[in-house]
């Protein structure tokens, strides 16, 4: 755990007891705060009463007269759509509101890492698509490599429940705009931006406010180390203000796009293989065409990032290529389930808007594509030429029918339910084709999380091919 100092004898609020409301509330405990929690969940509430915390209804009369602030967790509104109520009264008192994350640098702060030999080291990672792959690989790469190496956020551990770092260790965080848009402090050593495209366009009152949550990792106090996707038009933007000129080496510059030029430093992927340039000169290249883990151009992209991120720690290339083919890549994300008959099964569950669907179906040929869900702001003009890819769709979700007739040019049959689909589409696929899940939507029509849906993909797959 990491004890987080400043609010000694002091009451500060918790509203939601989810993991990271839970964890900020012990830990809070153990920098000597007295926590006051709450959460519209009974079964929550009683779970805190169990841990010996108190618990109080914030939305009475008088509660935030004595309290110095208000820790929320990352799903509850504090800005658009519309604030939650009890954010509304802390902000009425003038009570500052923060979460998990800014508590963690806030404690980082008091950690004495300068007494080390060699001060532990933040990595941030951010970014629409991505964000997992890239937080797990550096983690990886790290861990391969011999160094110590935690990784937490919206992966791995909560923020506040990892051990404190060792002399030379790292931290790998990955952070969602709803985290980077409200925490107080953001001080990361490296930060890393994957890249951007539509997605909780109602939490954040449109792209722009989108992307400025995002930023604010970039912003709040400034990384030594910036590695920045600049596929999108708001990458180039960040990468320019970031930057003191063309040749600043604090820029680290990545793509998928095409091959980078300049004085700076630049990592990007072309045909498969990885090339870092500094100061004009190729420093760096890795094949990425036979790496397993990492398969199609998004993931090019997060190797990249990863790359990168991992050489401002001072990591060789030869040691990131080596990590690199041991990487067996996340669940849910262009997980190889197996391959039979010659047809291959692979889960991409997480990729739950229309860009992540999109970059899914450029990495393979001749799909048997099984999606629907949820449908995000946008519809599903997005998808783009990854299109020519789908011999056939088979659309899940309570809405399967609608979502049908947006896939304009591409032959689907309805077949709202996931056991139906995997049927059909394992039933109809040929050698040479692919089996993917990457649904293109969000999950919550049918299943609590896009984890569930991936897991009840995977058990249809398997249930019908028992030698896998």
């Amino acid at each position: 755990m990491i004890p987080v100092p400043g609010f000694e004898n002091t009451r500060v609020a918790i509203l939601g007891l989810g993991r990271s409301g839970l964890s900020a509330a012990r830990a809070l405990r153990e920098g000597g705060a007295i926590p006051v929690c709450w959460d519209d969940n009974p079964q929550a509430r009683e779970r805190a009463e169990d841990e010996g915390f108190e618990v109080t209804d914030p939305t009475r009369a008088g509660v935030f007269d004595d309290i110095a602030t208000l820790i929320v967790s990352p799903g509850i509104p504090h800005l658009y759509p519309t604030p939650n109520p009890v954010v509304a009264a802390a902000q009425a008192a003038g009570v500052p509101v923060d979460n998990d994350i800014g508590l963690f640098f806030r404690a980082l702060a008091h950690g004495g890492w300068n007494d080390f030999d060699s001060p532990p080291r933040v990595v941030a990672v951010t970014g629409s698509n991505g964000k997992s792959t890239t937080s797990a690989l550096i983690h990886h790469i790290l861990q391969a490599s011999g160094r110590e190496a935690q990784l937490a956020g919206n992966i791995g551990r909560g923020v506040l429940d990892i051990d404190p770092p060792g002399d030379g260790g790292v931290v790998v965080l990955e952070l969602s705009s709803y985290q980077t848009e409200l925490a107080r402090a953001l001080t990361p050593d490296v930060a890393v931006f994957t890249n951007l495209s539509p997605d909780h366009l109602d939490r954040h009152g449109g792209m722009g406010g989108y992307f400025a949550a995002k930023r604010r990792l970039f912003a709040e106090g400034g990384p030594d180390r910036a590695v920045v996707g600049v596929d999108e038009p708001e990458g180039r933007f960040l990468a320019g203000q970031l930057s003191e000129g063309p040749g600043d080496d604090r820029v680290i510059r990545i793509s998928v796009a095409g091959k980078l030029t300049g004085p700076g430093w630049h990592v990007f992927a072309r045909k498969g293989f990885l090339s870092e340039y500094r100061k004009g000169r190729q420093a760096g290249a890795i094949d990425l065409r036979e790496i397993k883990g990492l398969p199609g151009a998004h993931n090019h992209q997060n190797a990249c990032a990863a790359y990168a991120a991992c050489r401002t720690l001072g990591l060789a290339p030869r040691v990131i290529e080596q990590a690199f083919h041991s990487f067996a890549g996340l669940p849910h994300r262009s997980q190889l389930i197996g391959e039979a008959g010659g047809v291959a099964y692979v889960n991409d569950s997480k990729a739950t808007n229309v860009d992540s669907a999109a970059k899914a179906l450029a990495a393979f040929s001749r799909i048997r594509w099984i999606c629907g869900g949820l449908q995000k702001e946008g519809g599903l003009a997005g998808l783009g030429e990854g299109l020519a890819n789908v011999t056939k769709a088979y659309v899940i979700g309570r809405e399967a029918a609608g979502f049908a007739l947006g896939l304009s040019g591409v032959e689907a049959e309805v077949c709202t339910d996931m056991s139906t689909a995997v049927e059909r589409a394992m039933a109809e696929a040929q050698p040479g084709e692919t089996v993917l899940l990457a649904p293109a939507a969000a999950s919550f029509d049918q299943y609590d999380n896009f984890e569930q849906r991936g897991v009840d993909f995977t058990q249809n797959v398997l249930a019908r091919l028992p030698g896998l």
